[in-house]
């Protein structure tokens, strides 16, 4: 939710903040700079919050990611300049140690009968904050305006017009942390308690990929492997599909929202804020009702190789439907036509999630051993953080340039990004029919 609600308005607080000083082009290329800047500090972050939940536990990293997502959700709100947003994003992505975490957790309560099936319940929770994320940014961004009756009076709201849809996420996340503090149970033992941890840390400073467990009796398999020897071939690929997936995906998420605020003459389809909420919000329901009820039985079916390569082949005839739309849009509009090719493509759209739990299911095998999952999911993470950092700006720039010089037409940024998916294609077809076992 905090990751999407900025989607459906945040072309037109690229605009309304006026770094792009009336340039249309630059607005994509702005936006993409506010999706990196957040996995280019969760890249830097991901793997040290990865690995010290493997010390020190699940549960305390997971409190200081949800803190970290309300503060940033409402500095985001609060935001005057483009630089305040970027400082607000690059506070989301440092302290959002979340992701490897929670992958991590889903491990250690599940086994092989059963991982398929939790893989297919664990998108709920994305899926929800994919469909509610949208909705909620595309129908509060400015109250004010949209809703002169109940907000119309409201200076502050009126002085920050995006503070309304930024602070919702930011309350849940701020309950969820509640929640999460009262009832979560600890999945893994820690190898040292926090109280540990600081006071170790006043007598010696040293860097945190140093720290290494106390000595125990227990055999070198339940202790956690050094980083080197994450650089086997296993984890190497399995984190490669990963981030193939990652950045089609993230490209792909990017300009769609881009695409659909575009002018019709520019090469988009001129849709408005709380039209692309929707959309969005759809897609987001969808994927998650497809996970829940068809991702466990596909994977037993065509096995979990064949259902990687078919989800990344589904962003092929995703990708072509973005020029098709427009080309009817220009001819006769945005009537039912165009209508159509949008839910084929947010079908399309969630087809290709399917990649994902795989590549999760892939991740967790390839761990040297238990008491390394968190730290193998993190190393995942960084290279997906990385791709997903690198994506948005490379995808954008490809889009702006593309409306701006008018390269194939201005269909340039989707021939990018189809070579983006030959290329996690080239990475899949290396992936083992059959789970790897320690």
């Amino acid at each position: 939710m905090t990751s999407l609600v900025i989607s459906p308005f945040s072309p037109q607080l690229i605009r309304d903040i006026g770094i792009t000083h009336g340039d249309e082009a630059l607005v994509s290329f702005y936006v993409g700079l506010l999706y990196s800047l957040f996995f280019a500090t969760e890249a830097l972050t991901i793997f040290h919050w990865s690995r010290l939940s493997d010390y020190i536990g699940r549960k305390p990293v997971l409190l200081i990611g949800l803190f970290g997502l309300s503060l940033s959700m409402f500095c985001f709100g609060l935001s005057k300049t483009f630089w305040s947003l970027v400082i607000s994003r690059c506070l989301n992505g440092a302290l959002n140690g979340n992701i490897g975490v929670m992958k991590s957790m889903t491990a250690e309560m599940t086994d092989p009968t059963n991982m398929a099936r939790a893989w297919g319940f664990l998108p709920l929770a994305w899926s929800s904050g994919s469909a509610l994320g949208p909705l909620i940014g595309g129908e509060l961004a400015r109250p004010a305006d949209r809703f002169p009756n109940i907000f119309g009076g409201s200076e502050f709201l009126k002085k920050y017009p995006y503070f309304l849809p930024c602070a919702v996420p930011a309350t849940v996340s701020a309950l969820t942390w509640i929640v999460v503090l009262v009832y979560l149970k600890e999945t893994t033992t820690p190898q040292i308690n926090i109280s540990q941890l600081l006071r170790w840390q006043k007598r010696k400073i040293v860097p945190s990929s140093d720290l290494e467990p106390p000595p125990v009796s227990s055999s070198n398999s339940d202790k956690p492997v050094p980083f080197r020897d994450l650089f086997v071939r296993r984890v190497l690929i399995a984190t490669g599909s990963y981030a193939g997936i990652a950045l089609v995906d993230i490209a792909f998420r990017t300009i769609q929202p881009v695409f659909f605020a575009t002018p019709i003459s520019l090469g988009g389809l001129g849709l408005d804020p709380p039209a692309i909420g929707t959309i969005l919000a759809a897609q987001g329901i969808g994927y998650g009702l497809m996970q829940l009820f068809a991702f466990a039985r596909l994977h037993d079916i065509m096995g979990a190789k064949k259902l990687w390569l078919f989800a990344v082949m589904c962003a092929l005839p995703r990708l072509a439907l973005f020029p098709a739309m427009n080309a009817l849009a220009r001819s006769s509009g945005v009537g039912q036509s165009v209508w159509c090719l949008v839910a084929l493509q947010v079908v399309l759209a969630n087809c290709t999630n399917f990649a994902f739990g795989v590549s999760f299911m892939y991740i967790t095998a390839a761990s040297p051993n238990r008491a390394s999952v968190g730290a193998t999911n993190g190393f995942g993470q960084v290279i997906v953080s990385v791709m997903r950092a690198v994506g948005p700006a490379a995808v954008n720039t490809a889009f702006s340039i593309s409306i701006e010089r008018q390269y194939l037409g201005g269909n340039l940024v989707y021939c990018v990004m189809v070579g983006a998916v030959c290329m996690a294609m080239g990475v899949g077809v290396l992936l083992p029919r059959t789970m790897w076992t320690n």
